[in-house]
């Protein structure tokens, strides 16, 4: 079966095969795993729907930073991004590997702060001149 991918989608993956010589190395987690290590099963890392299927979400961390997310257990993201969010299981470095052609060099596990959603439905109420 022959499969089409994209440029970046080719890209991603010739980045992983060779970074990885077709093998995992274990590399250092980020420093914002809570256990200091990275870890050694794939993680859970939430996507957003797209024309193609899925894209990876890029974040923010709270010093403004572009960042990939990923999470040790389902529960967590769950508990972090809520239970609709959907997700794939990737290792760290495929997780590594599609966020660098997005300029993303950044990957942060188990992340536990989130600011709510931005809810570009919502009106914004009218301006009023102030007194004065």
């Amino acid at each position: 079966m022959h499969l089409s991918r994209t440029p970046a989608e080719a890209a991603a993956v010739a980045a992983v095969e060779s970074a990885t010589g077709g093998e995992e190395p274990a590399e250092p987690s980020e420093p914002s795993h809570p256990s200091g290590q990275a870890p050694a099963e794939p993680l859970y890392v939430p996507v957003r729907r797209c024309a193609c299927g899925f894209a990876l979400r890029v974040f923010r961390s709270p010093l403004g930073m572009r960042t990939a997310v990923a999470f040790t257990t389902e529960r967590r993201l769950s508990d972090v991004l809520g239970p609709d969010q959907p997700a794939i299981r990737l290792a760290l470095p495929a997780v590594r590997a599609l966020a660098a052609p997005l300029g993303v060099d950044l990957v942060s596990v188990d992340p536990q702060l989130t600011a709510p959603p931005v809810r570009p439905d919502r009106a914004d109420p009218p301006l009023t001149a102030l007194a004065g």
